[in-house]
């Protein structure tokens, strides 16, 4: 054997030894348990063949037979539960083992004493069912520890004098070597179960914190994308309750905004190139939405729809929606980075009472009904390229600090004669661009 070998074979031996006996969909406090119960069972079976090997050793004054009973005992209980994967069974019938084998040894052997103290062994049962159990369950296995040390140790107090001088063939400094040897293993074994247990639900903690975080971070992106969807108090809505939502607003600006000539443009284009174009654009105007506190409703093809006095961010809703309407014109007329192709846009904005809510149950929408939005769109779809087209109702709203072209009728199918204004800008912004 090679001294690579040799050097792998212990942590092999250690691996094959904790594994034994788990089943590939054990959760990870049973494979836990079963490490551990396995890894105890191991490590006092080492102990017993040292303990036989050192008695074997010191001549016929100790017997190997009971040792090596104890030894046949706890490794069958293994290889039973090996073959019928029965842990319940295994983990109560070798903690049983565990606690009264080593007081069988001390009754067959004399006292506590002359027996070095073979019943701190026994120990490793209560320890082993808080690790292997439960705290709960393992008072009782202490409890029938504590008995049964009491109980040695009344009958040790009462014949104890003719049990020395049947046992007085042992030295006195042998007892003390063994009572060394059995404090120091039995502190060795507890320490190292208890490292594992540590060690292992430390590794449990962390995965679990890890698997906390990806969950968090994969919340917060479902909770981003539902508001690149919603509405921040839409959406928490929607996350709290299974009920329809449908609101009604009585004064709402909406703004739609088409792009001309979209078609014929598009037709000399490839399907990515298309793309690109209207993703720069709608990202461009989604970010003077976003800059002006407005709601992104959604794109229909080429067209873009915004609305304001949805949320409480903003109070004159109807100015900024004005605002971002004259931001998205020049935008396009001015950055030849974004608006490449060097396309126009038609603007209709209407003010009225409005209805909002999330249809379906699957691929939902948040949108808005009613004859304000009716108008909008209408109106948007009847303007010039170029111009922003206002109802009377925004008019009314904007004349003071916006500057308009004179009123136009125009002829709306289902509406009749409507009067709209074409939007210039802020007041004095003309002149100031002149200048």
């Amino acid at each position: 054997m090679t001294c690579t070998e040799l050097s792998t074979a212990p942590p092999r031996f250690y691996d094959r030894l904790r594994n034994a006996g788990i089943e590939p969909d054990d959760g990870e406090e049973l494979r836990l348990n079963k490490s551990l119960l396995m890894l105890a069972t191991g490590l006092v079976s080492v102990a017993i063949m040292v303990w036989v090997t050192i008695y074997s050793m010191l001549g016929p004054q100790f017997s190997t037979t009971l040792p090596f009973a104890f030894q046949l005992l706890l490794a069958g209980n293994m290889v039973f539960y090996i073959k019928s994967r029965n842990f319940d069974f295994f983990r109560v019938s070798q903690l049983g083992l565990f606690l009264f084998l080593p007081f069988v040894a001390q009754w067959s052997g004399g006292t506590i004493i002359s027996t070095s103290g073979v019943v701190l062994w026994a120990l490793l049962a209560p320890i082993g069912a808080i690790l292997c159990i439960g705290v709960r369950q393992s008072i009782g296995w202490f409890i029938a520890w504590v008995a049964l040390t009491a109980l040695s140790a009344v009958v040790d107090f009462y014949l104890a004098d003719s049990v020395i001088a049947q046992h007085s063939n042992v030295p006195i400094r042998t007892t003390l070597v063994f009572f060394a040897l059995n404090f120091i293993s039995v502190a060795t074994i507890i320490y190292l179960l208890l490292r594992l247990s540590i060690a292992e639900k430390r590794k449990m903690q962390e995965s679990l914190e890890e698997a906390h975080q990806q969950v968090r971070a994969a919340q917060e992106r479902s909770e981003k994308l539902l508001l690149n969807i919603l509405p921040g108090p839409v959406a928490e809505r929607l996350k709290n309750s299974n009920q329809t939502i449908a609101d009604g607003f009585a004064d709402v600006t909406v703004m739609f905004a088409d792009i001309v000539n979209f078609t014929q443009v598009a037709a000399n284009m490839s399907p990515s190139q298309v793309f690109a174009m209207l993703n720069r654009i709608f990202s461009a105007f989604d970010e003077l939405a976003e800059d002006h506190g407005l709601e992104k409703i959604k794109t229909i093809g080429d067209a873009y729809m915004v609305a304001g006095g949805l949320n409480e961010e903003i109070d004159d809703y109807a100015a900024a929606v004005a605002d971002m309407a004259v931001a998205m014109r020049d935008l396009l007329r001015r950055d030849f980075s974004i608006n490449a192709s060097q396309l126009e846009i038609r603007i209709g904005i209407g003010t009225g009472p409005i209805v909002a809510g999330v249809l379906g149950k699957k691929k939902f929408i948040y949108d808005l009904w009613g004859d304000t939005v009716n108008i909008a769109s209408r109106i948007t779809s009847e303007g010039v390229p170029g111009m922003i087209q206002c109802d009377t109702t925004t008019y009314h709203r904007l004349a003071a600090s916006f500057d308009f072209h004179e009123p136009q009728t125009i002829y709306l199918k289902g509406k009749g004669n409507m009067t709209v204004y074409r939007l210039i800008g802020r007041k004095g912004a003309a002149d100031r661009e002149a200048v």
